[in-house]
């Protein structure tokens, strides 16, 4: 991964490098590339640069994070001529109390007219924003990293079509497709297991770990399903409540991992109250937890064709990240349309099927009835072609 540069980095290396007003922010899952990019800024920064990380088994504190602020201000010259320097911290949200540490720096800084650039890395999208909507209003901008598309994946590692559902989008498990045992424990135990570890575990009140790890592997099991938040409790044998699972599911969506998606409703609330489709955010995951060579599962059609619906939410999510579209689902009884795109009024149904037999879509006729649809899309099937959808970001079917 690290010799191959995804095409938005070119954009953000200048978009980094030419900002001076704000702290700018890269969060996103682990393994998309955010410390390949801050590297690749220091090579190519015609400035003084300092990198420090935080991931670590234990949490740094306050006084790490001031000490590598220092670093920087030396190398800035607090007296005499003062040069513009870059400061990198990766994974920020693993120090304690880093917000208000890097609010009263910040502010130090600039009625100092310190030249300090600012860059923070995250991991855990969800707590780097709690950090910053509580201390740092109006002084950062977030940029979101998100998973390798399928463009990206084949441009870089020749993954097909078909590779690309069952194999996903992590450049650093890429080249052991080849080897399917290898590359499952690589996503087992290099991604998740570190993930849910040192992303959620460690950084978050958790009262009951394993039912949040229980809830991750059911999202997997049921990605592209519709589940009950009462029959999820009971598919985990637990007696807990539906609020801690709506949470959890929050924090699997901020590290990246799997999202609860709301059904498409006239109002928030009754959106909110909906059951949840589950959606894991990259194939891969949903795969290599199963323990089976990805390949058998081409061979069940069921399963098959929730893999390529899960692909085609995960890269609705993902190309709507901190864009103003929402993407639910809608369900009528036994009438379902699998994705309802949502900007302003304009609203897009979306239907996803996984083989080229005709088929009628009752979901979609049913959903048009109820409400003014801009557009109404087939995707695979004799619709569009998958590879063209997923060549596309999500915002060009509501223009």
């Amino acid at each position: 991964m690290a010799q191959y540069v995804r095409p938005v980095f070119d954009d953000l290396r200048a978009r980094i490098l030419q900002e001076r007003r704000f702290i700018q922010v890269l969060a996103g899952p682990r393994q998309v590339g955010k410390t390949t990019l801050a590297r690749q800024l220091i090579d190519s920064a015609d400035m003084p640069c300092h990198y420090a990380s935080a991931d670590e088994p234990t949490l740094q504190d306050r006084t790490w994070l001031a000490q590598q602020w220092d670093i920087a201000r030396t190398k800035a010259g607090v007296s005499g001529a003062r040069r513009e320097v870059l400061l990198v911290v990766d994974e920020v949200q693993k120090v304690q109390g880093w917000s208000e540490t890097v609010k009263r720096l910040w502010d130090e800084d600039s009625a100092a007219c310190l030249p300090i650039k600012l860059l923070l890395l995250g991991s855990s999208a969800l707590l780097v924003q709690k950090g910053l909507t509580e201390s740092l209003a109006g002084r950062f901008e977030v940029i979101p990293i998100t998973h390798w598309s399928y463009p990206e994946m084949k441009s870089c590692f020749g993954l097909t079509l078909e590779q690309y559902f069952l194999f996903g989008g992590y450049p650093g498990a890429a080249p052991l497709i080849g080897e399917p045992q290898r590359w499952s424990g690589y996503i087992r135990d290099s991604l998740i297991e570190t993930t849910v570890s040192r992303d959620i575990l460690l950084l978050s009140r958790i009262d009951k770990p394993a039912l949040l790890r229980r809830l991750f592997g059911l999202a997997c099991e049921y990605s592209g399903q519709i589940l009950s938040y009462q029959k999820m409790l009971g598919q985990l044998q637990d007696a807990g409540n539906t609020t801690t699972l709506a949470h959890y599911l929050d924090l699997l969506e901020g590290a990246g991992l799997a999202v609860g998606l709301a059904k498409y409703a006239s109002g928030p609330v009754r959106r909110r109250g909906s059951s949840p489709k589950l959606l894991v955010l990259n194939t891969a995951l949903m795969t290599a937890v199963r323990g089976v060579d990805p390949h058998t599962l081409r061979q069940d059609p069921c399963t098959w064709g929730r893999i390529v619906e899960s692909a085609v939410g995960a890269h609705l999510l993902n190309t709507t990240r901190g864009r103003p579209i929402e993407v639910l689902y809608w369900l009528d009884r036994s009438r379902e349309v699998d994705f309802v795109l949502c900007q302003g009024d304009a609203i897009v149904a979306l239907e996803v099927k996984s083989s080229a037999r005709c088929q009628t879509l009752p979901g979609t006729e049913a959903f048009c009835r109820q409400f003014h649809v801009t557009r109404k899309l087939l995707i695979g099937g004799q619709g569009i072609p998958l590879e063209e959808f997923l060549s596309t970001p999500a915002g060009h079917w509501l223009e």
